[in-house]
């Protein structure tokens, strides 16, 4: 009998678009189905539910609609049904209860609505059910704490209003976390004395009303919230009692009396541990016993009038509300200052051998609801866990750019080194490479109950694993060819034509990657001033793997990615494409000048990447786009005649700033309206000229050295700018801005009739366009 599985390496990540076909329907021993992390839309074809085989559905993080099919119901097999972080809406089918096998509901971050099915509590082994972010309504069924083995319970962010906690909910025995954050939940919190596995609960920003329950918590607790309720009465004494409690908050009640020191005083905390309490805007009127607090315990008690007691003000004031959302946790070992050589980097110290150079495999990984708020204190542990799963020594796995985000979901990048065996073998062969990949695409590492579920973002092979695995675009594969690989015994009457037939996606796969490998320098450690000095990772983490939806332009330079940093902030990352790179020293060099030009109407470098022979340069992001959006009819809102003159004025003072007072003074040869970049204000910001020509110095006697072309080099456009020398160039812009952003031409002939209301109505104080001067 013909066996069919989905190799879901080639679908992973793959920028495949198009939609699903109802073809697949007749894959019928078809056992995984993966399609994470590309942009696949439409809707999920009802003839998935035919593959009575399948026993993973995972399609999360693609842009999908439209209703959940009740044919799914059919998938007898079913182990986990992943569908986040799509737009998937509608109601969630009662025939989802027929699914005797599913251990994962991922649900979370979709338009679902209507009221959960109680009919799921039927699911004899379901462990995780994640329906955080949608619309979901209704009340809180009852049913669900008759889940057998129901181990994590997450509905943050729906609108259950009028709807109470059942108070069932406190008899689920083996329940880890409860997540109900910002659910319009009202009434008392359920008597928690008989659930003796919680270690998470998250209550907060609810309406919630009367006393916090009395009852003994379990030892396992790390995290309450409780934020934001309607919450009165004092605080339980069994709040004192906590070994692993790592934070508390129950600030925004109508909490009252005094609180108790021993909370923080019966605490032993080690070096990494710490713990976070917030009891801020309360009636709290005293606290009780010692007020010294360790140094590793965040105390607040803002908006209290305990804070009328002057030894408290350093308990009063702003305060750490939650843990930093980066961390570092990279082991620090003491080989040399001198990097390895590239491809190679420093494997984390072993029994063996303290130093080690190896080429890792990097993964993305996240957490998507881990049972803890501080990643510190399991560092250690969840290592163990990982590589014991993986079948590795400790030793091999190394974790990198650490940082919690929304959800709290926590993401990270592992480096999975080779094991030593002699300094002669420092990579992984092809068998090992496709096995540890397995692993995680088959979900093959066993669940842990600290660590809660993971996901997969993506699988990225740096120099030398790049040759020996070539990406989809370079593998062959005709333009009508399939978007994965089918594998597997295949009866001798399956021609090839009907394989080929079976196409998965009605679009073909783009282009994403290059076969020629990138060029490989020796890196060069040197510290900048002002900018950062970014890993690979932390670039490929921001990026989503540099997924081709990330990008945001595109020039002879590379490509530009949005990127979102560990912090938060969002970026434009500036990829060097092949014939871009620059020699190492070159491009710090360049480094070090871009970090010296500071301006408000330059676009700022917030740093850089040299590694992994990759150059990148990363900036401040432009959310409004290029001058050229907005004067081309891309933008929606046209661009009133005064904000012309402003952007233009922003722009001419930017290019005066790199001719006059930058040292040394820069040429920027390219001045066009794609290289004006607008930030949310509309401010004009004068970008790529990184690459721009170092002016000449003038000679004692004040003249540019006649050998040195001063003439701009740029793209030929705006030539109303050009001039033999930095000086014209700079007073042609000052006289005139506005031929920056628009023609010539009579107010009568402008198609913008925002421009021509605006000249016509002589906006501008006296009709005169103010004159550049530096700022």
């Amino acid at each position: 009998m013909p066996l069919f599985i989905l190799n879901n390496r080639l679908l992973l990540n793959r920028n495949l678009s198009g939609s699903l076909s109802p073809e697949l329907g007749r894959l019928s021993y078809l056992k995984i189905l993966d399609f994470m992390w590309n942009n696949i839309t439409g809707t999920i074809p009802k003839e998935i539910g035919n593959i009575t085989t399948l026993e993973l559905l995972l399609l999360n993080g693609n842009q999908l609609t439209g209703s959940l099919p009740d044919e799914l119901g059919n998938l007898s097999n079913l182990d986990r049904i992943q569908i986040d972080q799509n737009h998937i809406s509608g109601q969630i089918p009662v025939s989802f209860a027929n699914l005797s096998k599913a251990k994962h509901f991922h649900m979370n971050n979709n338009s679902l609505s209507g009221q959960i099915p109680p009919e799921l509590s039927r699911l004899p082994i379901l462990v995780h059910l994640l329906l955080d972010n949608n619309n979901l309504s209704g009340y809180l069924p009852p049913e669900l704490s008759e889940t057998p083995n129901l181990l994590i319970l997450q509905l943050d962010n729906n609108n259950f209003e009028g709807s109470t906690i059942p108070s069932s909910y406190g008899n689920m025995s083996k329940l880890l976390k409860l997540s109900l954050r910002n659910c319009s939940l009202q009434g008392p919190i359920p008597d928690w004395s008989n659930m003796p596995s919680i270690a998470y609960i998250d209550l907060s920003l609810n309406q919630l009303n009367g006393t916090i329950p009395r009852g003994a918590l379990s030892e396992n607790i790390t995290t309450i919230d409780l934020t934001r309720n309607n919450l009165n009465g004092t605080l339980p004494a069994s709040f004192s009692s906590l070994p692993l409690l790592q934070k508390l908050s129950v600030a925004n009640n109508s909490l009252s009396g005094s609180v108790p020191s021993t909370i923080w005083q019966n605490r032993t905390l080690n070096s990494t541990e710490r713990l976070i309490l917030d009891f801020g805007f309360n009636m709290f009127s005293n606290i009780s016993g010692i007020l010294l607090a360790p140094p590793n315990v965040t105390i607040g008690l803002q908006g209290n009038p305990v804070c009328s007691a002057s030894n408290l003000l350093q308990f009063c004031g702003p305060h750490e509300e939650d843990f930093s959302n980066t961390l570092n946790v990279t082991d620090l070992n003491k080989c040399p200052p001198q990097a390895c050589p590239p491809p190679f980097q420093y494997a984390p110290p072993s029994p063996v051998i303290s130093c080690f150079c190896a080429a890792p495999l990097l993964v993305g990984y996240r957490l998507k609801s881990p049972g803890f708020s501080d990643f510190l204190p399991y560092v250690d542990s969840f290592k163990e866990y990982l590589s014991s799963g993986l079948e590795l020594n400790v030793s091999q796995l190394d974790i990198d750019s650490v940082a919690w985000q929304k959800g709290p979901r926590l993401r990270m990048y592992l480096k999975i080194f080779p094991a030593y065996v002699n300094d002669s073998i420092r990579l992984f062969n092809r068998s090992e490479v496709i096995w540890i990949r397995e692993m995680f695409s088959g979900w093959r590492i066993p669940d842990s109950e600290v660590f809660g579920p993971y996901e997969f973002l993506n699988f990225t092979l740096l120099d030398p694993y790049k040759d020996e695995f070539p990406p989809p675009s370079s593998s062959g594969l005709s333009k009508g060819a399939l978007a994965g690989v089918i594998l597997g015994t295949i009866a001798g009457s399956v021609t090839l034509s009907a394989f080929v037939s079976l196409l998965i996606l009605r679009r073909h796969i783009r282009k994403h990657h290059t076969s020629s490998k990138r060029r490989q320098s020796s890196r060069i450690s040197m510290k900048i001033d002002g900018v950062k000095d970014f890993t690979y990772g932390e670039m490929a983490l921001a990026t989503n793997g540099f997924n081709s939806s990330t990008v945001v332009g595109q020039g002879g330079y590379g490509k530009v990615h949005r990127g979102v940093l560990a912090d938060g902030t969002i970026v434009a990352v500036k990829r060097a494409q092949e014939g871009s790179l620059q020699g190492e020293k070159e491009f710090l060099t360049e480094i070090e000048l871009l970090s010296r030009l500071h301006h408000r109407n330059l676009v700022s470098l917030v740093g850089y990447c040299d590694e992994e022979g990759e150059q990148m340069l990363i900036y401040e992001f432009m959310p409004n786009g290029t001058l050229r959006d907005h004067l081309s009819g891309k933008s929606k809102v046209p661009l009133a005649f005064a904000m012309r003159v402003k952007i233009a004025l922003g722009s001419a003072r930017g290019i005066l700033y790199l001719h006059t007072e930058a040292n040394p003074p820069i040429f920027h040869r390219d001045i066009k309206a794609t290289n004006i970049l607008l930030d949310s204000k509309f401010t004009a910001k004068v970008a790529d000229f990184g690459l721009s020509r170092l002016a000449p110095v003038p000679e004692l006697e004040g003249d540019v050295p006649s050998h040195v072309s001063t003439v701009v080099k740029g793209t030929p456009v705006n030539n109303a700018y050009r001039s033999e020398s930095d000086t014209n160039l700079s007073e042609s812009m000052a006289t005139d801005p506005t031929k920056a952003v628009t023609p010539p031409s009579s107010s009568s002939s402008l198609r913008n009739p925002y421009v021509s209301q605006d000249v016509s109505g002589s906006d501008l104080v006296s009709g005169v366009i103010p004159t550049v001067a530096p700022r």
